[in-house]
C-alpha cells in the first residue's frame, strides 16, 4: 500500500513506513490445460479409420514415438482434483483489494531505516482517521523503540473493526533522533475507501394483530457470502418469529440470547455480484406488555444483526438501524369476549363474559354498556334478559374490568359503549 507525506516537507528522513494488508490467502487457480496427443496436430482423430490410408503411415507414427491411436491414454488426469485446475497452493493477495463495512481491517506495518545511521528513541503512532472520528491503533510514547539500525526495520500489526463507510486514512507517524542527534518527525498517510458489502431492503405489512417484516439482502461483493446469522432483535414489547419454508420456525423475544436464536444453523449462501436472499419474520406484541407501549409498538420494531463469512472464512458483521413500522391507530379502550357457552339454545338465556381494557396512560370512564340495535334487518337482534344497560366504574391506566351480559340469541357481534 503506497503512502505519501504531506506537501511542503522537503526534510530528508532516515525512516519510511511500508504497509501491507493482512488477509487470508486465496487458491492458486491455473487456466485449464488443453490435454491432447502430439499426433493430433498433424492428423485428425478419425484419419486412421479411413481404409485408404496406407499402413506404413501408421507404422511411421508408432515407431517415432507418436501417440496412442486407440485413445486409451488420452485422458491424462493423474488425480481427479486435477480437473479443478487448482494446484493446491495458496497465494498471498497481489493488491490491496476492497475493504468492506463490517470487516476487520488488519495491516502489517514496517518502518525501515534506509540511511547509513542508526535511528534512536523512536516513538511510533498509528491511527485511523474518518470523517467522524480518529481511532488510535498504536502508541509507543511510554516505551519508545530504543534504536533501529541502518538497514534494519521495526514491524507491528494493527487491527480495526470497520464501522463507517467512505474514505479512511491510516496515519503513521514516527518521532526519532537521526545520526546528527536531531529530533525529526515523520508523518505518512495511507488512504483507502470502505464500501458497503450488502444492502438490506425491508418491507413491513400489518395484518390485524400480526406484523410481517420482509428483509431482502443483496450481495455487492465479488465473493460469495455465507450468512451465519441473520437475526431480528425485536424492540421492547415485541416478539419475533422467523418463518421458513423447509425448517421449523424460530421464535425470538427481546430477552433471548444468541444461543437461543439458533446461531449454529447451516449458513445461507448468497452468491457474488448481486445474489439475493429473503428473510421473513412475524412480529407480535408480548402478551405481558400488550397495550403498554402505544407509540413504540407501532413505530420502532427492532433491528437486524447480520454475520457472515467469505470463501476462506473471513468474518464480517453488520447491524442495521432501527426498523420502523407503520403506526397503528388504536382506540383508547378495547373490549374482548372472554367466554361464551359452547352450546346456545335459541330463545333461552345465556351468559357472556367480557373484558374491557384501557389502552391509555390515564384513567378513563365511567362506562355505559348496552346491546347495539344499529344492525340490518337480515340479522337477528340479541334479546336482552335483564338490565338493558350496564354501568361500569372508571378503569385505571392500562387496567381492565370484567363484566357479564345475559342474552337470548346467537348474535353477539354488536354492542355499544
Amino acid at each position: 500500500m503506497s503512502g505519501h507525506q504531506p506537501a511542503g516537507s522537503p526534510t530528508h528522513h532516515s525512516l519510511a513506513f511500508r504497509v501491507m494488508r493482512l488477509c487470508r490467502p486465496s487458491f492458486q487457480a491455473e487456466d485449464a490445460i488443453l490435454r491432447l496427443d502430439p499426433s493430433d496436430l498433424l492428423a485428425g482423430e478419425d484419419l486412421f479409420d479411413d481404409p485408404r490410408v496406407s499402413s506404413h503411415l501408421l507404422d511411421r507414427f508408432s515407431t517415432s514415438g507418436g501417440g496412442d491411436f486407440s485413445f486409451r491414454n488420452r485422458f491424462q488426469l493423474q488425480n481427479p482434483i486435477d480437473a479443478m485446475a487448482l494446484t493446491g497452493n495458496l497465494i498471498l493477495p497481489q493488491s490491496f483489494g476492497a475493504i468492506y463495512l463490517g470487516e476487520t481491517f488488519c495491516s502489517y506495518i514496517s518502518i525501515n531505516n534506509s540511511s547509513n545511521f542508526e535511528a534512536r528513541d523512536v516513538v511510533i503512532k498509528a491511527e485511523i482517521q474518518t470523517e467522524r472520528q480518529r481511532i488510535l491503533l498504536l502508541d509507543t510514547s511510554k516505551s519508545p523503540v530504543e534504536s533501529i539500525r541502518s538497514g534494519g526495520r521495526y514491524d507491528f500489526i494493527v487491527e480495526h473493526d470497520v464501522k463507517e463507510l467512505g474514505p479512511h486514512t491510516l496515519v503513521c507517524t514516527a518521532l526519532y533522533n537521526d545520526g546528527d542527534s536531531e529530533r525529526k518527525y515523520l508523518p505518512q498517510f495511507f488512504k483507502f475507501v470502505v464500501a458497503n458489502p450488502l444492502s438490506v431492503r425491508t418491507k413491513v405489512r400489518t395484518v390485524k394483530e400480526n406484523t410481517f417484516l420482509e428483509a431482502c439482502i443483496e450481495n455487492h461483493t465479488k465473493s460469495n457470502l455465507y450468512m451465519d446469522q441473520v437475526d431480528f432483535e425485536p424492540a421492547r414489547h415485541w416478539t419475533a418469529m422467523r418463518l421458513e419454508a423447509d425448517e421449523h420456525t424460530l421464535e425470538i423475544n427481546s430477552q433471548a440470547s444468541y444461543v437461543d436464536r439458533g446461531i449454529f444453523r447451516s449458513p445461507v449462501l448468497i452468491r457474488a455480484g448481486g445474489g439475493i436472499y429473503n428473510y421473513l419474520y412475524q412480529l407480535r406484541l408480548s402478551s405481558q406488555e400488550a397495550g403498554h407501549a402505544k407509540v413504540d409498538r407501532g413505530n420502532i420494531l427492532g433491528k437486524l444483526q447480520i454475520t457472515w463469512r467469505t470463501n476462506l472464512g473471513e468474518p464480517g458483521r453488520l447491524q442495521t438501524q432501527q426498523i420502523h413500522g407503520t403506526p397503528i391507530a388504536r382506540k383508547d379502550i378495547d373490549v374482548q369476549v372472554v367466554e361464551v357457552p359452547s352450546v346456545i339454545i335459541l330463545e333461552r338465556p345465556f351468559l357472556v363474559h367480557l373484558c374491557l381494557t384501557s389502552q391509555t396512560d390515564r384513567t378513563v370512564g365511567p362506562f355505559e354498556i348496552w346491546i347495539s340495535r344499529s344492525i340490518t334487518s337480515e340479522e337477528k337482534v340479541v334479546m336482552i334478559n335483564g338490565i338493558q344497560k350496564l354501568v361500569l366504574p372508571p378503569v385505571e391506566a392500562f387496567g381492565s374490568a370484567n363484566f357479564s351480559l345475559a342474552g337470548g340469541s346467537e348474535n353477539l357481534r354488536n354492542y355499544g359503549i
